[in-house]
């Protein structure tokens, strides 16, 4: 019987050499090693890239566009994008993911050009393109970055000479709007100019690319230096570089700056790249980088001020990675309201200190600091995710407005403008 399958496998060879299709040799029977499943290799060339699959007990194998890609079955099965799987309109799956069984394994796999078909049990036929199995596999995954980035220090950021967008073009054109967060995607900061300076253009402004995320402070915060709420921010004083609402369990995504007056001195905004400084790290020390990426801290704001009475946690290690590329996607750094360490065994918590001390003189080194004076007309929208901010002590009256959005939706019309993010 099995004589009988190779011999026919020898003679379907020979009709696939005719047709340009390679395989491997086929070997001799050898009665006494045929398992009941044969594995082999199968070799095509499609489109210039060649193609082999091998078909394992547990899982299938393929190399495809320089990537060696393994899929379970039960994925192969679940993923099907046939009409009766998936809906195609509303781009969500119609197949009853806890219907199919743990232990399926497809009853025949062939490949069509640069299409495979996997034939199961029931006789359903799912097909994937060779492609969108490499853009979805896990290994293909591990090899994309999520979001394009340019790390920047101050002097990086100078010469890229990154220009501002005027605010008439931001809210009227979507070419105006396409350059603003391409500038922000990349480098985590970007500028309008022309804003009249009021909380109501303010406001025009940020909800062209986003919903307005309403927090504790409010929807549009207005403030001055008047200790109108417990938080230094309210005050003249100084600010070290920090994200803000680290207290939650989401931090806000991206925070917007308008100052609509100052009679007096001081008062600049200090921008610092965190995903820079801890690349840095990355770079020397990298133990310690993985040590503040997987260490989780309490971060905490308490708040009785007036009629403002509000106690928030967030927790959440200071570097947040994807597990399958290792790519930064949050630094949450404050000092000031990190709260008591109590989430951290004895003897770890010496080697957390190290490496908090490692990323905090990266962040402080004085070429890594961006200074902006904020003035009337010029907004500002921080990525609160990825750049920290701070400002220096300041004399006189100053005024400042802006809000939170939320990440969602800036991401969502960055993407329907046809950028990556």
């Amino acid at each position: 019987m099995w004589y009988h399958r190779l011999s026919h496998l020898q003679s379907r060879l020979q009709d696939l050499l005719k047709g340009g299709v390679i395989y491997p040799a086929l070997p001799q029977p050898n009665f006494k090693s045929l398992l009941p499943l044969a594995v082999h290799w199968h070799h095509t060339v499609s489109k210039s890239l060649t193609c082999a699959w091998q078909q394992h007990e547990d899982h299938f194998e393929l190399k495809y566009a320089d990537t060696v890609m393994r899929f379970d079955y039960v994925w192969l099965r679940d993923h099907c994008r046939s009409a009766s799987c998936y809906n195609s309109k509303t781009h969500q799956r119609s197949l009853d993911t806890a219907s199919v069984d743990l232990c399926i394994k497809p009853k025949n796999i062939r490949l069509d050009e640069t299409t495979l078909f996997f034939t199961w049990p029931d006789g359903h036929v799912t097909k994937y393109d060779l492609n969108w199995l490499v853009k979805n596999s896990y290994e293909g995954q591990k090899q994309k970055v999520i979001q394009p980035r340019i790390l920047w220090n101050a002097e990086i950021y100078q010469q890229a000479q990154v220009p501002y967008v005027d605010c008439q073009s931001f809210l009227e054109t979507n070419e105006g709007l396409k350059k603003f967060l391409q500038n922000f995607l990349l480098y985590g900061i970007a500028f309008v100019e022309n804003v009249p300076p009021t909380q109501e253009h303010t406001e025009k402004l940020a909800e062209r690319i986003s919903l307005i995320r309403e927090t504790i402070y409010g929807r549009m915060w207005y403030f001055t230096s008047d200790f109108s709420r417990g938080d230094t921010a309210y005050t003249k004083l100084a600010l070290d570089r920090h994200t803000d609402t680290t207290y939650f369990q989401e931090p806000c995504g991206i925070q917007v700056f308008h100052c609509l007056k100052h009679e007096g001195t001081g008062g600049r905004t200090l921008l610092v790249d965190g995903f820079y400084a801890a690349e840095q790290v990355l770079q020397k020390a990298p133990e310690e980088f993985e040590l503040l990426s997987k260490v989780p801290l309490k971060h905490e704001y308490i708040e009785d001020v007036g009629e403002c009475h509000n106690h928030m946690i967030g927790v959440g290690p200071v570097l947040n990675i994807y597990p399958w590329n290792k790519e930064l996607y949050l630094i949450r750094y404050n000092n000031y309201d990190r709260a008591v360490i109590n989430t951290v065994p004895y003897d770890v918590v010496h080697r957390w200190y190290t490496a908090h001390r490692t990323l905090t003189i990266e962040l402080r080194r004085p070429e890594n600091e961006f200074w902006v004076k904020l003035k009337p007309g010029r907004v500002l929208f921080i990525d609160n995710w990825r750049v920290l901010h701070g400002r220096e002590c300041f004399t006189g009256y100053r005024q400042l407005c802006g809000c939170y959005l939320t990440r969602d939706d800036v991401l969502n019309t960055a993407r329907l403008l046809g950028l990556q993010a």
